[in-house]
């Protein structure tokens, strides 16, 4: 009798065994946040349940550290150095870990305020607001960029970003100076960029567009305008590539008395002040489910949120929040449900809860990083 109730309790082990073996590990989120002035990226782990972050270590960049873009298998994650020598460092990703090992640093043909992969994480493109230009350098096959673009050309005033429709066969250039959406047609293949036919739709004079996001459903594009506070919503022909306005709306609090703010003028890359008390609107994105669309507004400190028509593509003001000091840059997590921002001014950021039935924001917690924390990315391994 004993040595049968032995062999049973072996056998449950065994099998206790083999399902924990069996079980899938669990899902891992981690946040990356470019700190510019400590010339290092912060490494955070996101509790999926609370949101609640934990800082895990930093990775050394350099000077001025400021967009960073991840591959789109997020094996990869690359960072613009806005400090002579002007570069890109790459990194690989550690899925368990998330921390970040360098794999290399090369040069960039200028100061690039904005940096993306194309859809197949072949080409890296980047954007140069100081230089006026875009770039497309290749991507090895081990994730290291290369150092010879394969093209470099110019943009009109102050290009403040750069990136490939969900299909990879266009690509979109807001240049803040000079009021327009350059349209190109982009080769996967060969990574050339063409102008398209009208190579770009024009915002208001002043209005200062810097950057944009697509609408998961691809039918939509939405440019947020760093100087006149506005958010147009265009609707985009995934044949042609063109896009045709349908609204502009403000991101800006209903409550606010700002003055818009200037023509061609922005915030360098070195600078984490605001001088004028006027409208300086940074960052914009879009849940992974659609529904809801996100804008900062720098100088008021606050988060603009809309309820997303997905049959129109018109946006509905919701309300703004408040978050951190200035904050440059926001990310929302790919299942939906938490916003991180950072505040230049503050050295932290704030972890929202995104409400996924009314878009509204919940402020949680906020988080010691570094000075001048402006970017921020979130890769998720499910």
């Amino acid at each position: 009798m004993k040595v049968l109730r032995k062999a049973t309790f072996v056998l449950l082990g065994q099998i206790l065994l083999v399902t924990l073996i069996a079980l899938p590990a669990p899902a891992k989120t981690f946040v990356y946040v470019s700190c510019a002035d400590d010339a290092e990226i912060a490494i955070l782990e996101m509790n999926l349940e609370n949101g609640d972050l934990r800082l895990i270590g930093k990775a050394k960049a350099g000077k001025i550290v400021m967009p960073m873009a991840v591959s789109p298998d997020r094996r990869f994650l690359y960072a613009s150095i806005r400090s002579l020598p002007l570069s890109v460092a790459s990194y690989a990703i550690d899925s368990n870990k998330g921390e970040l090992i360098h794999l290399s640093t090369v040069p960039l043909p200028d100061n690039m305020a904005y940096i993306s992969t194309d859809k197949t994480g072949r080409f890296l493109f980047a954007a140069s607001y100081t230089g006026h230009k875009v770039s497309v350098n290749p991507i090895g096959s081990r994730g290291f960029v290369q150092p010879d673009p394969i093209q470099v050309m110019m943009t009109g005033r102050n290009a403040h970003a750069i990136l490939s429709d969900p299909s990879n066969r266009f690509v979109y250039v807001p240049n803040l100076g000079s009021d327009q959406v350059m349209q190109l047609i982009f080769d996967e293949k060969t990574g050339l960029l063409t102008p398209n036919k009208p190579p770009a739709v024009y915002t208001k004079f002043g209005a200062g567009p810097r950057h944009l996001d697509f609408s998961p459903n691809n039918r939509f594009v939405y440019v947020l305008n760093e100087l006149s506070g506005m958010v147009n919503a265009y609707a985009f022909d995934n044949q042609t590539g063109l896009l045709s306005e349908i609204q502009s709306i403000s991101a800006v609090p209903r409550d606010s008395k700002l003055p818009p703010g200037l023509p061609g003028v922005g915030i360098g890359p070195s600078t984490a002040s605001v001088e004028r008390e006027e409208i300086k609107c940074a960052d914009i994105h879009i849940t992974p489910d659609g529904q809801f669309l996100y804008a900062s507004e720098r100088t008021t400190s606050t988060l603009a949120a809309f309820a997303v028509d997905s049959a129109t593509g018109k946006l509905r003001y919701i309300n703004s929040f408040e978050t951190e000091k200035q904050p440059r840059g926001f990310h929302i997590d790919p299942r939906g449900n938490f916003l991180v921002a950072a505040g230049q001014k503050t050295e932290h950021c704030s972890v929202h809860r995104i409400n996924r039935a009314t878009g509204e924001l919940q402020r949680l917690k906020r988080y010691l990083l570094g000075k001048n924390p402006n970017w921020i990315e979130i890769v998720d391994f499910p």
